[in-house]
C-alpha cells in the first residue's frame, strides 16, 4: 500500500533572530532578503515544488510581517496596476484561503516544542518540516531538497530526514545520524544524537533542516523532556521512533547555506546573485574588483 501523501508542512519561525540584531529588532529574520526574496519565501517555494498544499507557520510575537507577506497586498497591487507596473515581480507570494495557517509558540522551549504547537492542524497525517535558516538550493536542472525527499518517501514511507556530510570537526554543532545500510542517496537511520562531542559522533552526516515525519511524533513530543541546551529537542523525539517505524536519511543533491549565521547569509546572497542571469555578470565583476 502506498504511503499517505505529504500535504502539510510546518515552518517553525518563532525565533528571535538575535544573531542578526539590530536588523531583526523589528523585522523577522525569516523576512531578511536573499537578493530580492525573503528567506521564508525560498522554503515555501521548495514546499510547493514538492506538491505540498498547506503551509503551517509556528510564529511568535512580532512575526506578523510573515503573515502579511503571504497575503494579498491590495493597495500595492492596485497602485502598481494603475501605474502600468509588472505585477509578476511580486512572484508567487500569495497563499490562498485554507492553504496557510498560523499558530503561536508562546514560550521558547525548543524546536520539538515548536513542532508540537502545530499538532491540531497536522492531525493524523504525515507532514514535512522546513527550517528556513537552512537555504537548500537545487543543482541546475535538478529538483529541490523536499522534492527529492518526497520522491524517496513514495518508495520507502515512514520517516525521512535530509542529511549532508561535513568535516568531523563540525559535527558537535549539529544533529548527527548513526547510519545503517545505504542505497545510493538513501541511508537507513539506526540512531540520532543532538550535538555530540566529536569523539562520540556516530558519523559525519548531519541533519540539514528538512524532515518528513509520521504523526506519531506528536505523541512522543507531548511527553518529551528537555534535552541538549535545556530545550525540548525534535532529534530526541525522532530517536524514540527509530525501530518503531521505517527511518531513512536522504543525502541532498544540491547546495546548502546556513543562513542562521551572518557569514552563511552573505554566502547565500552572493551565490544566488551569481547564479542569476539578470545580475550574475555584474556581481561577479563587483566581487573581483573588491578583491583586488
Amino acid at each position: 500500500m502506498s504511503p499517505k501523501p505529504i500535504r502539510k508542512a510546518v515552518f517553525p519561525v518563532a525565533g528571535l533572530g538575535t544573531r542578526f540584531l539590530p536588523a531583526t529588532k523589528a523585522v523577522p529574520k525569516e523576512m531578511l532578503p536573499v537578493v530580492d526574496r525573503p528567506l521564508i519565501q525560498y522554503a515555501v517555494d521548495e514546499a510547493r515544488e514538492a506538491g505540498i498544499e498547506q503551509m503551517i507557520f509556528v510564529t511568535g510575537r512580532g512575526k506578523s510581517a510573515i503573515e502579511d507577506h503571504f497575503d494579498i497586498a491590495f493597495e500595492l497591487e492596485k497602485t502598481m496596476s494603475e501605474r502600468g507596473k509588472d505585477l509578476s515581480v511580486l512572484g508567487p507570494t500569495r497563499l490562498g484561503p485554507g492553504n496557510c495557517a498560523y499558530v503561536r509558540q508562546q514560550e521558547p522551549l525548543g524546536l520539538g516544542h515548536a513542532i508540537w504547537c502545530a499538532r491540531a492542524i497536522v492531525g493524523d497525517e504525515p507532514f514535512a518540516i522546513f527550517l528556513p535558516d537552512e537555504l537548500m538550493v537545487a543543482r541546475e536542472g535538478g529538483t529541490g531538497c523536499m522534492k527529492q525527499m518526497v520522491d524517496a518517501y513514495s518508495e520507502v514511507g515512514g520517516n525521512l530526514i535530509s542529511v549532508l556530510e561535513v568535516p568531523m570537526a563540525q559535527v558537535s554543532s549539529y544533529g548527527v545520524i548513526a547510519p545503517g545500510a545505504q542505497d545510493g542517496a538513501l541511508t537507513e537511520v539506526t540512531g540520532l544524537v543532538e550535538k555530540p562531542p566529536v569523539a562520540e559522533a556516530p558519523s559525519n552526516k548531519i541533519l540539514s533542516g528538512r524532515y518528513i515525519l509520521q504523526p506519531e511524533v506528536m505523541r512522543v513530543l507531548e511527553r518529551q523532556g528537555k534535552g541538549a541546551g535545556g530545550e525540548i529537542q525534535l532529534t530526541d523525539a525522532m530517536a524514540q521512533m527509530i525501530g518503531q517505524q521505517p527511518f531513512h536519511a536522504v543525502t541532498f543533491d544540491g547546495a546548502r547555506y546556513d543562513c542562521g549565521s551572518k557569514t552563511g547569509f552573505v554566502e547565500a546572497t552572493l551565490a544566488i546573485a551569481l547564479s542569476r542571469p539578470d545580475m550574475g555578470d555584474a556581481v561577479r565583476a563587483i566581487a573581483l574588483d573588491l578583491l583586488k
